[in-house]
């Protein structure tokens, strides 16, 4: 049963990909320098499609494999999202919402405050990242050095 499983998402992943490589292949052909436009939010729109699918899946079958390994995986899920939920409303109320510089037509004000909002979570989540690499790889060294002795 497992392997039944494990060949439908591999023809999932393989025809993804092939539509993928079609529709880049289209906007070569059709050409993203066009004033319309439209060969770029068709890859736009693709990628939301491809994001969509992706969180989906990870949703609904990370989530049915987890519940059914670990009874308390839905509570440690409920967790992560609520100190993720903290996290970025935390981030949403710091963000000053600066005017955008050297832009004649100001985009509001909410715009400016997700623009921020967005930017600082950015870099929130990237210097948290170059942390634990650092904080990893001296873990990482220090247990083997310990089981060098």
């Amino acid at each position: 049963m497992k392997s039944n499983y494990s060949k439908i998402i591999k023809w999932i992943l393989v025809v993804l990909l092939v539509l993928s490589i079609a529709v880049l292949v289209w906007g070569w052909i059709y050409g993203f320098t066009t004033n319309d436009g439209l060969a770029v939010d068709v890859l736009f729109y693709w990628s939301y499609a491809m994001l969509a699918i992706a969180l989906i899946s990870i949703i609904c079958i990370g989530g049915a494999i987890g519940i059914k390994n670990d009874k308390k995986f839905l509570w440690k899920v409920l967790a992560v999202l609520g100190g993720t939920a903290a996290v970025v409303v935390a981030v949403y109320f710091i963000s000053p919402g600066a005017p955008a510089v050297g832009m004649l037509e100001q985009p509001s004000a909410q715009t400016l405050k997700l623009t921020d909002t967005i930017l600082n979570l950015t870099y929130l989540v990237g210097g948290l990242t170059i942390l634990s690499i650092i904080v990893g790889e001296i873990v990482v060294s220090i247990r083997n050095k310990q089981q060098a002795k």
